[in-house]
């Protein structure tokens, strides 16, 4: 089926030539004429599908054909980070860059910068808004904008904005949108709450049911690899990787914000050009880390699970999980960075004597059976402990380490349980618990 059959306008089929789609992806082809149709749209795909094209272009599209009455926002677009905002952004103003004058206007909002800039380009309203949503309730509150003539919401990245903790931030924000609206929810899988969410606010939805992160593994462009090895060694055996396979860029993925820079540095120190990629950076050093990395002025990248989603890196040919990833539903999300449209990409997992019960569990919920190798030189010398306990909820395990809900239960049943005794007993102190 080719783009031109979907009935967009030459202004859009254009763009769409110039970054050469040849043909749209299912979910494309799928959710384009839904949206022009002005239908609510309910989608889940695999990360690299082309969700962005398919809700931003017929946006486009409905957006030229009614004029914005000034100081509003007609539509809305709420994902989960930065770097995924600016990533909307940028589609948007590529997608609309033969539309006829005037211009459509699209803002970024997101927090880690200064408010007032987002405030100036905010004034006189805007044809699109792309937000996280906690910037965007700060702008709410200082009048800098108003939600009442929305005629269009996008939820990208559902399930992430819930496993982030934005639940009450979005109930907020839907309360202030009118009644009336067109609602497009896209999300890579759909636990209960991403459909509890999705039921509260579309209406007779058209549904796109694609491959998902929970039922297919990566496709075959990407080349997975399980080698095994001791921890204390993962840091030498991927400088090893590195040079015996020329790898020219490098995603590296670990458990914590320490560990990036840590890695990093140890890297630098080997000789190796290499940056640390997380949540507390300032924005400005997000932003030019990411895009350093994207045009290969830096070989590689470590980084948390912030880039694991959404983030569209041309043509990486490598994906390490130097750490793997907490949740098994994450390990599709990482390696998806690289084997996208259709190129090759290596994912490798880094798998250790205490970890291998996870990775287990890893390649049964993907349906994956990926053989274990062994380097010369860096042949493990632990062996493999007994597995913790398996989460039945979809999460996953490491080691032996708790999750934080874990631990904010045992801290809130020590509480109950201090509180009870103190009722029972009151004319004897409790003695102090260790974990206190």
């Amino acid at each position: 089926m080719p783009f031109s059959s979907l009935g967009l306008i030459a202004p859009l089929a254009q763009a769409v030539a110039e970054r050469n789609y040849l043909a749209p992806t299912p979910v494309q082809a799928a959710v384009i004429p839904a949206v022009l149709r002005g239908e609510d749209v309910w989608a889940s795909a695999q990360t690299g599908s082309g969700k962005t094209a398919a809700f931003a272009l017929p946006m486009l599209q409905r957006l030229a054909s009614v004029p914005r009455e000034r100081g509003t926002v007609a539509a809305l677009v709420l994902v989960p980070t930065r770097e995924l905002a600016a990533q909307i952004t940028a589609s948007f103003k590529a997608y609309g860059a033969h539309m006829p004058a005037p211009a459509l206007k699209v803002v970024t909002v997101f927090g880690g910068v200064s408010l007032n800039p987002q405030m100036m380009a905010l004034r006189g309203g805007a044809d699109v808004v792309v937000a996280t949503p906690g910037r965007l309730l700060d702008l709410l509150k200082r009048n800098a904008l108003t939600l009442a003539a929305v005629s269009t919401l996008v939820l990208d990245e559902a399930d992430r904005l819930l496993d982030l903790g934005f639940s009450d931030e979005l109930g907020r924000i839907l309360g202030q949108l009118p009644a009336q609206r067109q609602s497009l929810l896209f999300s890579a899988t759909f636990p209960p709450e991403v459909r509890e969410l999705a039921e509260k606010i579309l209406h007779t939805p058209f549904r796109f049911e694609g491959a998902t992160t929970e039922t297919t593994a990566q496709p075959a462009t990407i080349v997975q690899r399980a080698i095994e090895v001791d921890p204390p060694r993962r840091t030498q055996l991927l400088r090893h990787l590195i040079e015996t396979n020329g790898w020219t860029r490098v995603l590296v993925f670990v458990a914590t914000k320490y560990a990036t820079e840590h890695i990093a540095e140890k890297l630098r120190k080997a000789g190796f050009d290499a940056w640390a990629f997380h949540g507390e950076l300032s924005q400005g050093g997000r932003t030019a880390a990411l895009a350093r990395f994207k045009e290969a002025k830096v070989g590689i990248l470590v980084v948390t699970d912030l880039a694991s989603r959404g983030i569209d890196i041309v043509r990486l040919p490598v994906v390490v999980n130097f750490d793997l990833p907490r949740s098994a539903t994450d390990y599709t999300h990482r390696i998806g960075r690289t084997g996208r449209a259709g190129e090759s990409g290596i994912a490798v997992s880094f798998i250790s004597a205490s970890t291998h019960e996870h990775f287990r569990l890893i390649e049964k919920r993907h349906g994956l059976t990926i053989p274990r190798e062994q380097i010369p030189g860096f042949e493990p010398v632990e062996t493999e402990v007994p597995a913790a306990p398996v989460s039945p909820a979809g999460g996953g395990v490491k080691g032996k380490r708790k999750s934080k809900k874990d631990k904010l239960r045992e801290a809130a049943a020590f509480a109950a349980a201090r509180a009870a005794t103190s009722a029972a007993r009151p004319d004897r102190p409790l003695r102090r618990h260790r974990a206190w």
